[in-house]
């Protein structure tokens, strides 16, 4: 059968997604495409005092794209002068942007692991590769761009001369894994934090073969850096933030590329004491816990606002000399008893098999209400690097934004309302910005639903739609779902209309990729696209 004929009760809009689909293009790097009206010209671009609310809510990766819009002195590509945008973020992406602020801070978390290290005048190394720098280093801080006073940061830049991941799936680790040997042996650090990104950044990629090697790769790292724990006498945790690819295909069969519920794992590998193996270590514990028993191995009381508890049930007896601990987080390395469909599993990891076998080890939860998000969700980098460093359970923005809808304050924020009522008055447009999927760590579906109502309910027109689509945790090509889905919405509510569609890889970047920014841009501003009638 035709497959024009199979699209035929699909609108145009998703017609051309799916005729995408059909040249080899995937949600993640679709293309920008773009309503026209009949005369040709781009439908809905963001003129000159109009009204914008960016609606997604993990905030690293939307600072790019929102500097080159809002920042009068942007200077990565030309952007249109004087376009003086009225914008609104739901979260606070960065502080210096020109943005008001729906859910803005609730407060500085206080006393992470940094902080703490910090005011007891002991040094913190973190080591990272550039892909996952944001984490070990704003994250890990309580969300905070803050460096403590004897915190120091090395950052190995990730490979560029690709074009994915998966054609080099062995990134910086070696690199990383040097660092962290040459460091273990620097007398003026007491902890070292470091992250080995494989695992988690190629998850994200359908190609299991790229996957396995990442895995391997890892493994193949955590083995040299053990060696260097051992002859350096150093205490050696292992743990991870979140799983993945241990569940690499959902119940039907298909690719999951998203995180998991799973646990992860907790190794203590106590190389300064003669008797390593003689730890007792609770069974079960949870992500907020690592800190707590980072602070116990140094003797460092916990303060009051770490509600986690230590794992360790016992000391051995205490060698001399100070401790020195290396936190050490396999990205992405989720646990699960379950062989089938588990790339962990499948992949030759030898040196991970021995020290979970011969150390004292938990499992950790990393997902749900463990990690201040709503029960039976999948962990993330953000919410898992975050409980890391913290120490304690926070209440991520998602849930925060959740509550509110439910309450109905959500309908009554002064930023929308600003955004709106000013967009009526102005006889301006209003335009609803953000990724539409129905788990994204970066937002969701169900948050541009109540906007939508809002702006109906408030009689605001007109409103433009701009999704951005992309694969992380979902099924293949459900980028075209969710945008009928979207169109669908402003059809029964009689408000909006979708008028751009683009992948997150343009949108959605943190690495200054701004070749991709520029063209999530010229898609918003001038029309430039896959144009669709």
């Amino acid at each position: 059968m035709d497959k024009d004929i199979d699209l035929a009760g699909d609108s145009p809009l998703v017609r051309r997604i799916k005729k995408a689909y059909q040249a080899g293009q995937e949600d993640e790097t679709l293309d920008p495409i773009v309503m026209i009206d009949t005369s040709g010209e781009p439908l809905g671009r963001f003129e000159r005092g109009d009204y914008v609310i960016f609606y997604d809510i993990r905030g690293e990766r939307e600072i790019e794209l929102t500097e080159s819009l809002v920042n009068e002195n942007f200077k990565h590509f030309p952007v249109k002068k004087d376009l003086n945008l009225n914008f609104v973020t739901m979260i606070e992406y960065d502080s210096s942007l020109n943005a008001r602020i729906a859910f803005p801070p609730e407060g500085k978390i206080k006393n992470t692991l940094a902080e703490v290290l910090s005011e007891a005048g002991m040094s913190l190394l973190k080591i990272s590769e550039s892909e996952k720098e944001i984490h070990v280093g704003f994250f890990m801080n309580g969300k905070s761009d803050e460096i403590f006073p004897g915190e120091e940061r090395i950052v190995v830049p990730s490979p560029e001369a690709v074009t994915s991941y998966s054609l080099k799936p062995e990134m910086s680790a070696s690199q990383v894994a040097e660092e962290i040997s040459s460091n273990l042996k620097n007398p003026s650090y007491r902890v070292i934090v470091a992250n080995l990104a494989n695992v988690d950044v190629l998850g994200h990629i359908e190609d299991k073969a790229a996957v396995l090697k990442a895995v391997e790769e890892v493994d193949r790292q955590l083995g040299r850096i053990v060696e260097d724990c051992r002859t350096q006498g150093i205490t050696l945790v292992v743990t991870s933030d979140h799983g993945t690819v241990e569940e690499w295909l959902y119940s039907n069969g298909t690719i999951n590329t998203g995180h998991t519920k799973n646990p992860v794992p907790f190794v203590l590998a106590d190389f300064s004491a003669e008797a390593q193996q003689s730890w007792n270590l609770k069974k079960e514990g949870e992500l907020a816990d690592v800190a707590p028993t980072l602070l116990a191995l140094l003797e460092l009381q916990k303060p009051p606002e770490m509600s986690g508890e230590s794992l360790i049930l016992n000391f051995p007896e205490e060698e001399e000399g100070e401790r020195k601990i290396l936190l050490l987080i396999l990205d992405g390395w989720g646990m699960r008893e379950e062989k089938e469909a588990n790339l962990i599993a499948e992949a030759d990891t030898p040196n991970f098999d021995r020290l979970w076998a011969h150390f004292p080890r938990a499992f950790l939860k990393a997902s749900g209400e463990a990690v201040g998000m709503p029960a039976n969700t999948v962990g993330n980098s953000e919410a898992g690097h975050l409980h890391l460093g913290a120490g304690r359970r926070i209440l991520l923005d998602r849930v925060r934004i959740d509550r509110a809808i439910e309450e109905g304050s959500f309908f009554r924020n002064d930023a929308f309302l600003w955004a709106m009522q000013g967009a009526k008055k102005d006889h301006k447009s209003l335009h609803l910005l953000g990724i539409v999927s129905k788990y994204s760590s970066h937002g969701t579906i169900k948050h541009l639903l109540p906007l939508l109502r809002l702006a109906k309910q408030l009689d605001v027109k007109p409103v433009f739609v701009h999704s951005l689509i992309g694969r992380r945790g979902e099924k293949p090509e459900s980028g075209a779902a969710y945008v009928a889905k979207v169109e669908e919405m402003c059809r029964s509510l009689a408000v909006g209309q979708v008028v751009t569609v683009m992948g997150r890889f343009w949108a959605l970047d943190r690495e200054e990729n701004w070749d991709r920014v520029e063209k999530a841009y010229k898609a918003l501003v001038y029309g430039e696209g896959i144009h669709v009638s």
